[in-house]
């Protein structure tokens, strides 16, 4: 399978006020926005992409429709401090405080108006431990 595209869909009763939280905290912006659903992508890369979905929509068949839930989107940033500041500035509720982690990120924990946790990381080196626990593409090593 070649897939041309791939990006979370996120199901929720608040499709506009979902989107306008990633407009506002985030540098998305709407490429589709009907009252029912919201296709965002980044102003910095537009390969970036994430959707809001209102979760009783009649085009989700009725065993899946709901809301977002056990779900955590990961945001990979070149200055995780800066956006910490930003974020706690704006009064987003930190989760988990900016940290440097063994396995290799900087990174804290919010999350959206729908509880969906959004992990903000900035690679950084892991330790010797977990260096050796990354796969390397032959092709490359």
């Amino acid at each position: 399978m070649k897939c041309a595209q791939f990006y979370p869909v996120l199901m929720t009763d608040a499709v506009a006020n979902t989107a306008n939280f990633y407009r506002q905290h985030f540098a998305f912006d709407a490429v589709f926005e009907s009252d029912w659903y919201v296709h965002l992508q980044s102003r910095e890369s537009e390969g970036v992409n994430l959707a809001i979905l209102k979760g009783d929509h009649e085009t989700i068949p009725a065993a899946g429709r709901g809301q977002a839930t056990g779900l955590l989107l990961n945001f990979e940033v070149d200055d995780v401090d800066a956006l910490y500041a930003d974020l706690r500035a704006a009064g987003l509720p930190i989760l988990l405080e900016l940290r440097d982690e063994a396995f290799g990120q900087r990174h804290f924990i919010t999350q959206d108006p729908n509880g969906v946790l959004i992990d903000i990381i900035k690679p950084i080196p892991s330790s010797a431990e977990f260096r050796e626990m990354y796969r390397l593409d032959e092709a490359s090593a």
